[in-house]
């Protein structure tokens, strides 16, 4: 609600402005200094009464959006409550107990104001954005769930046997909203960073919202991890060089990590080779030591989809690797949730 100083301001700028206007009458119609002369003191009258209260106005803007986030957090606890984004409980769904669901726990959900985001509420949050997803098919999962948000149930099954062509790249747009979402298909990091320093640096624009996400292809054809962080470190910097002083905010960037590797599960006698639990932890283990996460003051908050996954259990997964859409979709809604607090944090 506006304060009391607030209204009294906005009345005496109003005052200021049509008072001397009223009182000018005919004489501002025929004499153009007069004209000029009114016109120029009536704005730095209007700027002079509205200045103090112009900082309030991007709180209220926000206050305004209550439809995602009925509790918002306050800004000195932002931190903390990203920090716990990902500590969500899985149980079986009901009533047959057919598959895995996720929620917040609702102590948690009260107190950071966590929610799952209507397609109204996603569409306004994400109004007049570029959304660019860029990796392997785990990335794509991640751009399923989010159309299955944005689009109505009947656009989104049409939307999917394009999305999953093979090895392709896909473009969808809400245009009531005016939202673009891009997938790129970058299964390796120097696909990764082909985007960032060459594609990305051309384009007369950057994404608002930037998710990337590698290292299952470098695993299986390239087993050396070291290789791997040392690519990592390289998209860190590239990425960094995205967020440089720009006229512009700089995008939200969110890296997509690796899923839980089921082993037995997995479909070829390479990927059994490769792709077990002493690779992924080293392969972990590099996102951790590079630098590349915001909490390491690297430029990408962590979708930490091994952990969901691990949550969800192996009856989530048919081959060892990919997941059912009820895991994309909690990655999605944390996703969601860390832009409404990074949005608050920037005001």
């Amino acid at each position: 609600m506006v304060s009391a100083a607030a209204q009294v301001g906005v009345l005496a700028a109003c005052v200021v402005l049509f008072v001397p206007m009223g009182l000018a009458g005919w004489h501002l119609s025929r004499n153009k200094v007069l004209f000029f002369s009114g016109a120029l003191f009536v704005s730095l009258a209007v700027g002079v009464h509205l200045s103090p209260y112009l900082p309030s106005l991007p709180h209220l803007l926000v206050s305004s959006f209550h439809p995602i986030r009925p509790a918002a957090p306050s800004s000195s606890s932002s931190a903390s409550c990203i920090s716990v984004l990902h500590r969500v409980s899985w149980a079986d769904a009901e009533p047959h107990g057919g598959g895995r669901a996720w929620s917040w726990p609702p102590s948690l959900a009260a107190t950071c104001g966590f929610a799952r985001l209507t397609r109204d509420d996603a569409s306004t949050l994400l109004n007049g954005s570029w959304v660019m997803v860029a990796g392997d098919s785990q990335a794509r999962l991640l751009v399923l769930a989010l159309l299955r948000l944005l689009l109505d149930p009947a656009a989104a099954a049409a939307a999917e046997p394009e999305l999953f062509r093979r090895h392709s790249d896909y473009h969808a747009a809400v245009p009531a909203r005016g939202i673009s979402v891009d997938f790129i298909w970058a299964p390796f990091e120097s696909n990764l960073m082909r985007l960032l320093r060459e594609d990305l640096r051309l384009a007369p624009r950057t994404p608002d919202v930037l998710v990337l996400g590698s290292g299952l292809w470098h695993m299986l054809h390239v087993t050396e991890a070291s290789q791997y962080g040392d690519a990592l470190a390289s998209i860190a910097d590239a990425a960094n060089s995205l967020r440089s002083p720009l006229p512009v905010p700089p995008p939200h960037m969110f890296w997509l990590g690796l899923p839980r590797l089921v082993n037995p599960m997995l479909n070829t006698d390479a990927k059994k080779e490769h792709m077990n639990d002493t690779m992924l932890q080293a392969y972990d283990r590099e996102v951790d030591e590079r630098c590349i996460l915001r909490r390491d003051g690297g430029p990408f908050r962590l979708l930490d989809v091994g952990k969901l996954t691990r949550g969800c259990e192996q009856q989530c997964t048919a081959d060892g690797m990919h997941y059912n859409g009820v895991v994309y979709d909690a990655v999605m809604h944390i996703m969601l949730n860390a832009l409404v607090i990074e949005s608050q944090q920037r005001i």
